[in-house]
């Protein structure tokens, strides 16, 4: 559907981008092929994920770049989603396979990411009015609600993390950092049925599955409740710090957020006491183990940023200014950083506020 359409005219804005973004700057040059494709370099078969497809859509939204956007929505509908949004979710894994030949690595779906996918899509249709972008968001996030969502008995409407493999007998596995509150609630808000019933249960899920205010990496639902038996379901680390990040960017005025927000600062003592955020907790015990990244100390900036720990934060990024930090502290450096710096907002009802909205 995508490559019908033509691109648009440059400097469509009288307030095209914002004023320069250093770090967005640096991710574009390094990590994003003139096609479209975001490649993670650290890995020898050079893989792209349908995780950083959908983070660059969304920050090339928020940098009012609709060339760049269609671009990277374009390749990935074409490479991931088997040429059409509209009848495959994306696949979450691409790159060199050990033939030579480049493709699909595992076809199955990333729903974290397929959300973020559908969110951007949709916002770009209202921001930029087109409607093109609108109907694919729509039809995505449909199909994401027959393939990638699930009623747990005890639990309700649910996210599941993928369309294969987290369902087993009596358990679900689960991850909550797929489930940015403020994505769910603009779902709902667009659409009723299952996103409206998920998104009124999410602050439930993510205080419920963190008992302690300390996010798990992952956690599976049984018929008695959460239960954590794996290791990565008593370890909050690289997948539980965007929990963090995406209540810490709640607008203070959307459903449940002031309780989510006091709930997951039960992190602060930890960031406190060494001026970073720990690499891994044990979210029962509350032990705490090595120094996360950079990129988490940016994940906690919306969370923490008017408190005592904020300008520990700042100043470690300002330290890793023009670094390489690789893909996924990039990307968490996009969230956090941006966020602080006042680029974007997210509204009460989940939609997005770019500063380009404004600045005209």
């Amino acid at each position: 559907m995508l490559a019908s359409l033509a691109l648009p005219a440059a400097g469509y804005a009288a307030c095209e981008g914002s004023g320069g973004w250093p770090r967005w700057e640096q991710v574009r040059a390094q990590m994003i092929s003139p096609e479209g494709r975001v490649i993670d370099h650290s890995d020898e078969r050079q893989i792209t994920t349908s995780e950083g497809q959908s983070y660059a859509m969304f920050f090339a939204l928020v940098d009012n770049d609709r060339t760049l956007f269609r671009r990277l929505a374009r390749w990935t509908e074409q490479n991931l989603a088997r040429g059409d949004f509209t009848s495959h979710l994306p696949s979450w894994l691409w790159g060199r396979r050990a033939s030579g030949e480049w493709g699909v690595l595992d076809e199955n779906s990333a729903a974290d990411s397929d959300l973020w996918i559908a969110y951007s899509l949709l916002e770009a249709g209202r921001l930029w009015r087109e409607r093109s972008y609108t109907v694919l968001g729509t039809l995505l996030l449909q199909r994401m609600a027959r393939e990638e969502v699930a009623d747990l008995p005890g639990l309700g409407m649910t996210l599941l993390p993928g369309a294969q493999g987290f369902v087993h007998e009596h358990r679900w596995k689960l991850n909550p950092s797929y489930l940015p509150p403020q994505l769910a609630q603009r779902a709902a808000v667009l659409l009723a049925g299952s996103w409206e019933t998920l998104a009124s249960g999410a602050s439930r899920f993510l205080i419920d599955s963190a008992p302690k205010g300390l996010a798990p990496d992952w956690i599976s639902w049984t018929p008695k409740g959460f239960e954590a038996t794996a290791e990565d379901e008593m370890t909050g680390s690289y997948d539980a710090i965007r929990v963090y990040l995406w209540v810490g960017m709640l607008h203070d005025e959307a459903p449940h957020a002031r309780a989510l927000k006091r709930h997951f600062k039960a992190l602060r003592p930890y960031v406190s006491s060494q001026g970073v955020p720990p690499e891994k907790i044990d979210v029962q015990r509350g032990a705490a183990q090595g120094n996360g990244p950079a990129g988490f100390s940016a994940a906690l900036l919306p969370l923490f940023g008017e408190d005592a720990e904020a300008d520990a934060l700042r100043d470690r990024l300002k330290g890793v200014a023009g670094q390489d930090m690789g893909y996924y502290n990039q990307m968490l450096a996009l969230f956090g950083e941006g966020w602080d710096q006042g680029r974007y907002r997210f509204d009460k009802d989940g939609s997005l506020i770019p500063r380009w909205e404004t600045c005209e």
